[in-house]
């Protein structure tokens, strides 16, 4: 099923903000990128490699707020799937 959820204003200057940090892991520009791409349009969706780095970016205590932040946008764009 797909999700219709768009990127909020916040969360892309947020996302924005952790592309441009030069000390940024991977992960957290993976989700980052997602979250960007998400800002103008419903129609595109996460990856699963941008959830799976999305996710490790949650789990990581040294992720700073806005890696966290950007992480849960692009989260929260993964299609709906039934288990």
């Amino acid at each position: 099923m797909a999700n219709r959820e768009q990127s909020s204003k916040a969360a892309a200057s947020k996302a924005a903000k952790v592309l441009r940090d030069p000390h940024a892991t991977a992960a957290a520009k993976s989700a980052a990128g997602s979250t960007l791409t998400q800002r103008a349009t419903q129609l595109e969706q996460t990856s699963r490699s941008a959830a799976s780095a999305a996710s490790s970016v949650l789990r990581d205590p040294k992720s700073t707020a806005a890696e966290k932040s950007a992480a849960a946008s692009a989260l929260t764009q993964r299609a709906n799937r039934k288990s």
